[in-house]
């Protein structure tokens, strides 16, 4: 089983993107962790992600699967749906980096803690520095 990349990598000017790709991939290889599979496409940022850029999780699978480079699908992604402007970057991604901290995820986030053991571990702030905890980007 293999991790996908860091949430916090872009592709298109988009921070996640990049990281949902990966997890269609590896689902596509048999390579991703059980515990990511439920989630997919409807899980909070997969599915914010393609709303962001209206288009639907399941086109952008096919898409993937076709083959092509993340460059490539986020390309696609701009004709088939929309091309954010700058301003609209800059939103999501503010918004995706912070999630979790001091918002209505933050409860599940300090569950997450909690149950992996590292409540204490207060560097770690939004679910993106979780998942880079987690899958052992940070120790």
């Amino acid at each position: 089983m293999k991790y996908p990349c860091s949430a916090y990598g872009k592709v298109g000017g988009i921070v996640y993107f990049a990281r949902m790709l990966d997890k269609i991939r590896l689902k596509a290889a048999n390579e991703l962790p059980e515990a990511y599979l439920s989630n997919l496409g409807v899980g909070l940022f997969d599915r914010l992600c393609c709303q962001f850029l209206s288009v639907t999780y399941t086109a952008v699978v096919e898409r993937v699967l076709q083959g092509g480079t993340d460059d490539e699908v986020v390309q696609w992604c701009f004709e088939t749906g929309i091309k954010p402007n700058d301003d609209a970057l800059l939103i999501w991604n503010d918004f995706a980096t912070k999630k979790g901290f001091r918002d209505d995820f933050s409860d599940k986030l300090t569950q997450f803690k909690i149950v992996g053991g590292i409540a204490d571990r207060s560097e770690i702030a939004t679910l993106f520095d979780y998942y880079e905890f987690d899958e052992g980007r940070v120790k």
